[in-house]
């Protein structure tokens, strides 16, 4: 069979995803077995994989759903907790001190807070804590997820202390024994190369995120009153790309996101309370109130006005159980403490699960899921919580956990059954190899343009940056040397795309909306990431033609001109926003005079 139409055959499970999910915005419980029966009609049919190693690859995949849920469940307990304790008016009380502008709220937690959370565990973490705290705070749900996913780019390279790198990466170029003998030198190179490729296109992810929260669920569905915060989100912006970028060139990959976000949350919570670059109180920006919001914005799950029975939580108090999870998590992540090893001594094995050769496995006192419930418990005595409401939060949870099982005990299995396609009696590498084989053979010296996609399209499926790097590292290092350019850029953009493609990643989608209650609405949610991915993707893929072509083609070739439009479209709309802004502005009594 030809490259082209193996190309095109692994992209139907894909096709499937967009046109019933994205498209037809049916539901993910009704979109991902349409998506699963097509990956298995293609497993057995055409890559003519054995029946039992499709079925291995589908339990695997539901062991893996079953972790997701536990990770939901324990993120949703928590909130509740502190909702039930009163704790999570305390903390609303302290952004509202801070500010009580909705653009300066999400950027601090999401984009800075988020940032920090995704360096210290990863794997769809920051979602899981940041977008119930915004939906605490008073955010539409479907507002919170949407922050809660555009977010996970720029940090997403160097989550869970480095894991993407040190395991994607580093594991899937040693498969070549042949490209050096210190592989672990080669990934900190190419996680310095990740790093500058992520801060360029970093800079304008929190005027995205404020931008997009402003055009879909503000009163005046405007980009305008987004943009104004311009000045704060660049702040934002650079507090957290700066370290993270010097971390990442002079020591390496496992702390770029930790250090940077915990750096970047520091350095804007001082300067927002002395009012640095904060909005005017007369131009304070929230949503409307909760009965004008479209239904479509607001999940199943309630947030309730509880003041703690003493009347008065101290902020330090609230917000413990927040430092907790950071410090926990950090604890647990550093190979450095015996901490890891202990937590991970205990795991739970499916090995060779119809002698297919693939094991399911995980590790539950490793899982993030149990640091959440772990916390919960220790907030229980923490606020002083009466065992009435402690019970309330558990079962609640619990029914909202349920609620999300349908839709990921299809799409993880899919993506096990595409990731698993290899070794059939056709002869065919993996689904994901054969479509990124067709997309080589169209775009020649133009791939560094693609490479950031593959990236994407591997995260999409997988739902992970680490298995896209693991999955296209290799193969994306040997199209950069067949091209004669520095290899290494190729295998970094391969790495920022495949942290980009997080903010559309269906499973990941699920999962933050399964948090919230929003299940559902999964399509509606991907519709409005898929420009910032785009943005993300082409932005560094364009960087990354400049550099590796430099050489032969100078600073004026196609890549330079593209970043530098992207560049100047950014420049153009913040200069000429006060104008569109001024329009907003007018009022109705002008507006009725100019009418007559």
């Amino acid at each position: 069979m030809s490259t082209g139409m193996l190309a095109f055959l692994s992209l139907l499970p894909i096709l499937a995803v967009a046109i019933f999910l994205v498209g037809l915005r049916w539901s993910a419980s009704k979109a991902m077995p349409i998506s699963y029966l097509v990956a298995i009609a293609l497993a057995l049919f055409v890559w003519q994989i054995p029946g039992a190693n499709v079925a291995a690859a589908s339990i695997n995949g539901l062991v893996v759903a079953g972790t997701l849920l536990f990770i939901i469940f324990g993120a949703i307990l928590l909130l509740n907790t502190l909702q039930e304790s009163g704790g999570i008016k305390t903390i609303r009380r302290g952004f509202t001190d801070i500010s009580p502008d909705r653009r300066v709220q999400v950027i601090i937690i999401a984009w800075l807070f988020g940032s920090f959370i995704e360096g210290s565990a990863g794997f769809g973490t920051p979602a899981a804590v940041a977008v119930p705290l915004l939906v605490g705070l008073g955010f539409p749900a479907m507002a919170a997820v949407v922050a809660g996913m555009v977010i996970q780019s720029t940090p997403v390279s160097f989550g869970a202390v480095g894991t993407p790198m040190l395991v994607g990466i580093q594991t899937g170029l040693s498969a070549d024994a042949g490209i050096t003998d210190n592989f672990l030198a080669l990934v900190t190179v190419i996680g310095g190369q990740v790093a500058i490729l992520h801060m360029i296109a970093g800079t304008l992810i929190p005027l995205f995120v404020v931008a997009l929260m402003t055009k879909f669920f503000g009163k005046n569905k405007s980009f305008t009153e987004g943009v104004k915060m311009w000045k704060f989100a660049l702040f934002a912006a650079f507090a957290m790309t700066i370290p993270y970028v010097l971390v990442a060139n002079l020591l390496g990959p496992e702390f770029p996101s930790l250090i940077g976000g915990l750096v970047g949350l520091t350095v804007v919570v001082l300067a927002s309370k002395r009012g640095f670059l904060m909005p005017a109180e007369h131009e304070t920006w929230d949503f409307e109130e909760k009965s004008k919001w479209d239904p479509e914005w607001i999940g199943k799950l309630e947030i309730k006005e509880v003041t703690h029975k003493s009347g008065n939580m101290t902020m330090m108090r609230a917000w413990t159980p927040y430092i907790l999870i950071g410090v926990f998590l950090v604890l647990t992540r550093l190979t450095a403490l015996p901490v890891m090893g202990w937590l991970q001594s205990w795991t739970v094995q499916f090995e060779n699960i119809f002698d297919s050769g693939i094991t399911a496995s995980f590790q539950p006192l490793y899982l993030p899921g149990t640091i959440f419930i772990l916390v919960s418990l220790i907030t229980y005595f923490l606020h002083g919580m009466d065992t009435k409401s402690y019970k309330r939060a558990w079962v609640q949870s619990g029914k909202t956990m349920i609620a999300a099982s349908t839709a990921l005990v299809f799409t993880v299995p899919m993506v096990q059954v595409f990731l698993n396609s290899g070794g059939g009696a056709a002869g065919y590498d993996q689904m994901p190899i054969e479509l990124a084989n067709g997309v080589v053979a169209l775009a020649g010296d133009y791939w560094p343009f693609f490479s950031t996609f593959i990236g994407g399209i591997g995260a999409f499926i997988a739902g992970s940056n680490t298995v896209s790097n693991m999955m296209f590292a290799l193969f994306q290092y040997d199209v950069g040397s067949q091209m004669g350019v520095n290899a290494t850029w190729i295998v970094a953009l391969q790495a920022v795309g495949g942290a980009a493609g997080n903010m559309i990643c269906v499973h990941n989608v699920v999962a933050a909306s399964a948090v919230v209650g929003l299940v559902g609405k999964e399509g509606a949610i991907i519709r409005k990431t898929l420009f910032p991915f785009f943005y993300y993707a082409l932005l560094t893929g364009s960087v990354g033609y400049s550099i590796v072509w430099y050489a032969e083609k100078g600073l004026f070739n196609l890549g330079s001109f593209i970043a530098a439009l992207i560049a100047f479209a950014a420049i153009y709309i913040i200069a000429t926003n006060k104008k569109r802004a001024n329009s907003l502005s007018v009022t109705p009594q002008k507006e009725i005079r100019v009418a007559k």
